[in-house]
């Protein structure tokens, strides 16, 4: 598969990140739109890696080239991982305190 498609796939799944955060007032959605924006760019890596790994690879069979991107997605989804739990913990606490998660209404805290 070429990887035009990919590159095509993730910047769809990015643009529909971007304005899911820049419209939605729900923090939930638009925790979900920064997770779909981190996800974008996973796809992109291990496209990319893919691509250089294998002719790095029929090239020289010890070869470790194209390894990195794969590496950079793993960190990705650790710190995601711990994105997900604080988050969701500053999530949990507004909707204690103020009983919605609708952003708007954080606006009024600060007086």
């Amino acid at each position: 598969m070429p990887i035009q498609y990919y590159i095509a796939l993730a910047a769809c799944l990015f643009c529909i990140g971007i304005i899911g955060v820049l419209t939605r007032r729900n923090a939930i959605i638009i925790f979900m739109c920064i997770e779909l924006m981190l996800n974008a760019t996973n796809l992109l890596l291990v496209a990319f890696s893919k691509m250089y790994h294998g002719p790095a690879f029929a090239a020289d069979a010890t070869s470790t080239a194209g390894i990195d991107g794969q590496l950079f997605v793993f960190f990705i989804m650790v710190v995601a991982a711990a994105e997900v739990s604080v988050g969701l913990a500053i999530i949990v606490m507004m909707y204690r305190n103020v009983h919605s998660v609708d952003i708007n209404f954080l606006n009024r805290l600060k007086n």
